[in-house]
């Protein structure tokens, strides 16, 4: 069930996004009298699921869901009609209108890409505001309890303070911070501490697996969660969600202060003292040979443990004029971390390419369960993320069309219709190529 919730999400959104792209294309071309022979959701190689003639244009779904087209005549794109391009160019193809028109048929989807990004975010500001703990919040640091986090320099108790010279404003910034960035600056002891981040630090990230934690999190306070039948501790009067402030006499505020101590008293009876019911109780406790005290911590929210006075998030609510400008900010951070991310990818010293992904990772990243909130700040991401996409000057994609026709502008001089057909075929190979590069990705993670 938890699968068809985030596949059905995942079609939701791509079929959303491909339809609004699609129609970036084929507004301009219709208002530029340019003939349009297919409209489609999905390819159609040999036949479709469903289809329809309106006027000169057939609208349909295809059986391939790894995108869509339009087909405008006249233009060498993914269907690789040629021959079109044996007869002589009529009036209403692509190929005759002047190039400024074909230069906006061509940056009409990711136009709408980046319009509807843009346009989510700030619908989001406006209905749900934001809620995030700021870091200058988190006031005893970090916990510590990932070795990748150990290996770049990481203790407990670390605040830190920024990345690359940027401040950390976003304590669940951090993450992607260090992904897309090269040295950080830590306040440790109230001395300011610079290191560096090894160069290969995504690789390592991704080699941790995908059910690993995050590489830093909030201390959180040992409240008795679950006391288990086999538990040395059992009879000992502790009771599920007691607060330990004290162990042995000395007050202990955060989880791992009280593992601290019990791995110092390995097994020895000592006393610990339990906050319950706004009164404190001191039980006395035998802790195991391995350090630990026979008790499961409770799991703990943020919210919880906002609750709880530990820390105070910031809930921050936007008019709809107010809205606007933080939904471009939005954008614009978005744009950006994906470009760094996608630098590091191409620097193979970096290891980045082993955390490209494929549909299995974008489906995994929406929810097990419907959340408006969740949909469309993952539609708006990835609603960006295709726009930048297909910029990019590669063959094939809107960004290589735009390309060859900017130097058409710019020389006066059109490249030839051979030539835009092999550049074309090129494209295409260079995007199956990485299409399977990161769905094989997907696939070895499944079994790693």
């Amino acid at each position: 069930m938890e699968i068809l919730i985030k596949a059905s999400q995942f079609i939701l959104s791509l079929s959303l996004l491909i339809v609004l792209h699609e129609l970036g294309h084929f507004i301009p071309a219709k208002l530029f009298k340019t003939k349009v022979e297919k409209f489609y959701l999905f390819f159609d190689y040999k036949f479709s699921l469903l289809k329809k003639k309106v006027g000169e244009t057939v609208y349909g779904i295809g059986w391939i869901p790894l995108g869509g087209y339009v087909k405008i005549a006249g233009m060498i794109d993914e269907s690789m009609d040629k021959e079109q391009l044996k007869e002589e160019p009529k009036p209403w193809e692509f190929r005759s209108k002047p190039a400024w028109q074909r230069l906006i048929i061509m940056l009409g989807g990711v136009f709408v890409n980046f319009v509807l990004g843009i346009f989510i975010y700030i619908m989001l500001m406006y209905a749900y505001g934001e809620n995030y703990l700021p870091n200058a919040n988190v006031k005893d640091g970090i916990w510590v309890q990932d070795s990748l986090a150990m290996n770049i320099g990481l203790q407990n108790g670390d605040k830190i303070v920024s990345v690359d010279g940027e401040e950390v404003k976003r304590f669940n910034d951090i993450t992607v911070k260090f992904i897309n960035g090269n040295k950080y600056t830590i306040e440790r002891d109230g001395q300011l501490i610079e290191k560096q981040l090894p160069i290969d630090f995504i690789s390592k990230l991704v080699d941790r697996g995908k059910d690993a934690g995050p590489v830093v999190s909030v201390r959180y306070p040992f409240i008795i969660g679950n006391i288990p039948d086999e538990s040395q501790n059992k009879d000992s009067g502790l009771q599920p969600k007691d607060l330990i402030v004290k162990v042995n006499g000395q007050d202990v505020k955060y989880y791992d202060q009280i593992t601290e101590l019990f791995g110092q008293h390995k097994g020895q009876n000592i006393i610990i003292s339990v906050k319950r019911d706004g009164e404190i109780k001191e039980i006395p406790v035998l802790i195991s040979d391995k350090g630990k005290v026979g008790a499961y911590a409770a799991n703990l929210k943020i919210d919880d443990l906002e609750k709880l006075g530990y820390y105070e998030q910031a809930n921050i609510s936007y008019s709809f004029s107010e809205a606007i400008p933080a939904g471009f900010r939005k954008s614009y951070e978005t744009l950006t971390s994906y470009v760094k991310q996608l630098k590091k990818i191409f620097n193979p010293k970096t290891g980045a390419y082993k955390g490209l992904g494929g549909f299995i990772s974008i489906g995994s990243i929406f929810p097990s369960e419907w959340s408006a909130e969740t949909f469309w700040n993952i539609t708006a991401f990835l609603s960006i993320m295709l726009g930048f996409m297909n910029l990019l000057p590669i063959p094939a994609l809107d960004g290589g069309h735009v390309m060859f026709t900017l130097w058409e502008m710019i020389t006066g001089r059109k490249p030839s219709d051979k030539f835009l057909e092999y550049a074309q075929i090129t494209g295409f190979i260079i995007l199956v190529a990485l299409l399977l590069f990161a769905n094989g990705n997907d696939i070895f993670r499944l079994f790693d």
